[in-house]
C-alpha cells in the first residue's frame, strides 16, 4: 500500500482540502476555508501545514476566536448547512473563546469544525503554558469544555488517530439528523509528529447530503389526522429552509389552504404575500398567527424544535383538544411535546403528505379567518414601521421599517440577541429566499457583526445588512476590521439605546425596578459618552451618526454606494417596543419579595402558570 509521510497537521489539512460536497449538481469544496488565530498551541503544527497548501483550503485571519467561529457559523447557515469552515486556536483562552460559538452551532444545528490546540500528549513539559490542570484527573484540558457543545468530540494524541476521527467528524456534520459542530482537540506535539498515511486517504472524496424519506405508515397517520382536523396550523422551522423545502411547503399550503406560521429560523419559508402565510409565531409573533394557534386543533411543526419562544412556553396552543404532530429529520426533535412523529426530510415528507391529501382542503371558515387576521396585522405592521411624525428618538420598530424600505430585494438581514430579534421576527419581510438570517436559538450577543461577515463570505454578491444594538456592538465588534481587510463589505446599523434595553423592559415586567441594565441605572462615577461612529471609523469602516429616521434612510442610500463596510449609528428610545402581537413567555418571578410590584407580578405569574396546567 502506497503511503505518504506527513506531520499530523499536514495530513489533516491535506485531507480537508480533498473533501467535496455535491450541491445542485456541482461538486464544491466542503471546507471553504480555515479561520485561524495562531498561538503556541497551533502555530508550529497547523500553522506550518496551512501555510503550505495555499487555497486548498484557504486560511483567513480574524481578530477574536469567538468572532471567527461566528463567521464560520454564519457561512454554514447561509449555505443551508451544505458547506462549512474550520477554526483553529491556541490551547487556553483562544480555545475557550470558541466554546460560546460552539454553543451557537450546537443549538442551531449548524456545522463547524473546531481544531483547538491542546496540551502535550507526551506530557513532557507538563504543565505547559495555558494548560488547565485538574487535581483529580490528569487527562482533562480546557478543551473538555467543548464536549457538551459538540456533536462529535475527540482528542488527537497520535497522528494515525486522524484516519478514523476526521471521517467520523465530517459524517456527523453532514448528517441532517446529527448536524452540528465537531471538535478535534489537537495535542500540540502530535500536530508536529510525522507518520506514514495511506495515499488513498487523500484522494478526492465527494459527499452527498442524504434526504431520508419518511416511513409511509407515519405519513398515513398524519394525513388521517389532518383530514379530521377542523382548525389545522403548520409551523415552519429552520428545517424547511435547510431541507430546501420552501417550494414544496408553498404548494402544500396552497393546495390544502392550511395556514402557515414561521419560527425565527423558518422566517421566509413562505414568500411574503402567499395566501397561507401568517408570518411570525410565538412570543415574538403576530396576532394573525398567535390567535389561530390558540384555537388550532392540530398543530403540525415542520423542521422546528418547538422551543418556548415558539410555543409561548407551552401555553400558546390553548385548545383543550389540540394535537401536536412533527415532521423532522431528527427523531429527537420529532418526538417532542408528545407529537405524532414523522421522521424524514421535510421536502420528501411534505410531498408524500400532499399526495395523501389530494383534493382535501381545510374548512373555508378557518382559511378565511387566517386571511382576515393577516389583513388586520398588515395595518398593525404599517403603523409600527412608519416613520415617526416628530423629532423624538425612534423606536426599534421604526428603524426596522426604515432599513426594510431601503434594503434591496437581494439583501440579507443579519441580527441576533436583544430586543431587535423580536421586532424583526414580527416586522421584517424577507424579499428573497435567505434574506432573513437571525441567530436566536442561542440568542448570542456578539454574533451579529461576525455572523454577517460569514454571510458575506458565503455570497459576496448579496447586500448584507447587520442590525446590532449598542450592547452587542460593545461585546464583539472586532470583525469590522476583518471585513475591511478582506474586502467583504457590510452595512451596519447600530441602534444606541444606551444599555441593555430589552432586559431592562423584562426586568420591569416581572416587577423589578430598573437596575444594572441601562447605563444610567448601573453603578457609575460618570456616564460614558461612547462615540460608536468614531470607533467604527478607527477600525477602517466608513462611519456616520444620524439623527432621525429620514436621515437614516438617506445614510442607507449612501452606504449602498460605499466602497467598503459602512456603519450608521442612530439613537433610539429604550422604552418602546411594538405593542401589537406577542404571547406569554414563562419568566419565573421571585416567590418572596419586599417589593409590592414583585408580589403582584408573582401573583400574575402563578395565574398564568396555573392556566397552562403545569
Amino acid at each position: 500500500m502506497a503511503t505518504i509521510r506527513l506531520t499530523a497537521a499536514q495530513a489533516l489539512v491535506r485531507w480537508l482540502g480533498a473533501q467535496f460536497v455535491e450541491v445542485d449538481g456541482a461538486e464544491l469544496p466542503y471546507f471553504a476555508g480555515v479561520w485561524a488565530i495562531f498561538g503556541h498551541g497551533n502555530v508550529a503544527g497547523l500553522g506550518e501545514a496551512l501555510s503550505g497548501v495555499g487555497e486548498a483550503p484557504p486560511t483567513y485571519r480574524a481578530h477574536n476566536e469567538q468572532a471567527m467561529a461566528h463567521a464560520a457559523i454564519g457561512f454554514a447557515k447561509a449555505w443551508r448547512r451544505r458547506r462549512a469552515m474550520a477554526c483553529t486556536s491556541s490551547i487556553g483562552p483562544g480555545a475557550l473563546n470558541m466554546v460560546t460559538a460552539a454553543g451557537v452551532a450546537y443549538v442551531n444545528r449548524l456545522p463547524a469544525l473546531f481544531l483547538p490546540g491542546d496540551v502535550f500528549a507526551s506530557r513532557g513539559p507538563d504543565p505547559v503554558l495555558q494548560q488547565v490542570e485538574d487535581f483529580a484527573d490528569g487527562t482533562v484540558s480546557a478543551n473538555d469544555c467543548f464536549r457538551p457543545v459538540s456533536r462529535y468530540f475527540d482528542r488527537i494524541q497520535r497522528p494515525e488517530q486522524l484516519i478514523d476521527a476526521l471521517p467520523r467528524a465530517l459524517a456527523t456534520m453532514l448528517d441532517p439528523a446529527t448536524c452540528g459542530p465537531a471538535t478535534l482537540a489537537f495535542c500540540q506535539d502530535t500536530q508536529t509528529e510525522a507518520a506514514n498515511f495511506p495515499a488513498r486517504w487523500f484522494e478526492r472524496q465527494v459527499w452527498r447530503i442524504r434526504k431520508p424519506p419518511p416511513d409511509p405508515r407515519e405519513v398515513d397517520a398524519l394525513a388521517q389526522r389532518l383530514r379530521a382536523a377542523s382548525a389545522p396550523l403548520v409551523i415552519a422551522g429552520g428545517g424547511v429552509i435547510y431541507g430546501e423545502a420552501e417550494a414544496e411547503l408553498a404548494r402544500f399550503a396552497e393546495a390544502t389552504g392550511i395556514p402557515v406560521a414561521e419560527t425565527q429560523a423558518g422566517r421566509g419559508a413562505l414568500p411574503d404575500g402567499h395566501p397561507s402565510a401568517l408570518g411570525a409565531i410565538g412570543v415574538t409573533g403576530t396576532y394573525a398567527a398567535n390567535r389561530l394557534a390558540a384555537d388550532a386543533d392540530l398543530v403540525l411543526g415542520v423542521g422546528t424544535r418547538l422551543t418556548d419562544f415558539t410555543t409561548g412556553s407551552r401555553a400558546l396552543f390553548a385548545n383543550p383538544q389540540v394535537q401536536i404532530a412533527q415532521i423532522n429529520v431528527a427523531p429527537y426533535d420529532a418526538a417532542k411535546h408528545g407529537a405524532l412523529a414523522v421522521v424524514g426530510d421535510a421536502q420528501l415528507a411534505l410531498a408524500a403528505l400532499a399526495e395523501r391529501l389530494a383534493g382535501h382542503r381545510a374548512p373555508e371558515a378557518w382559511t378565511r379567518r387566517a386571511r382576515d387576521g393577516v389583513a388586520a396585522w398588515n395595518d398593525d405592521w404599517r403603523a409600527a414601521t412608519a416613520a415617526p411624525s416628530d423629532n423624538a428618538a425612534p423606536s426599534d420598530a421604526q428603524v426596522v421599517g426604515a432599513v426594510w424600505r431601503q434594503a434591496s430585494d437581494e439583501a440579507v438581514l443579519v441580527c441576533a440577541a436583544g430586543g431587535l430579534p423580536g421586532e424583526l421576527h414580527k416586522l421584517w419581510r424577507p424579499k428573497r429566499p435567505g434574506g432573513y438570517h437571525l441567530e436566536y436559538g442561542f440568542s448570542c450577543m456578539g454574533y451579529e457583526i461576525a455572523g454577517g461577515l460569514g454571510v458575506k463570505l458565503a455570497d459576496p454578491s448579496r447586500e448584507v445588512i447587520v442590525m446590532v444594538g449598542d450592547g452587542s456592538y460593545l461585546m464583539l465588534n472586532s470583525e469590522i476590521a476583518t471585513s475591511v481587510m478582506l474586502g467583504l463589505k457590510l452595512i451596519l446599523v447600530v441602534l444606541d439605546n444606551r444599555g441593555f434595553a430589552c432586559i431592562n423592559r423584562l426586568q420591569q415586567q416581572v416587577g423589578g425596578a430598573p437596575f444594572n441594565n441601562l447605563l444610567v441605572d448601573a453603578r457609575h462615577a460618570e456616564m460614558p459618552q461612547i462615540d460608536f461612529a468614531a470607533h467604527a471609523a478607527s477600525l477602517g469602516a466608513i462611519a456616520e451618526k444620524v439623527d432621525g429616521v429620514a436621515a437614516l434612510e438617506a445614510a442607507l442610500r449612501r452606504a449602498k454606494a460605499s466602497p467598503r463596510s459602512h456603519v450608521i449609528v442612530i439613537d433610539t428610545d429604550p422604552a418602546q417596543s411594538t405593542a401589537a402581537g406577542g404571547a406569554w413567555w414563562d419568566v419565573a418571578v421571585a416567590e418572596v419579595s419586599s417589593s409590592s410590584a414583585v408580589v403582584a407580578a408573582r401573583a400574575s405569574y402563578q395565574a398564568k402558570v396555573g392556566a397552562r396546567g403545569s
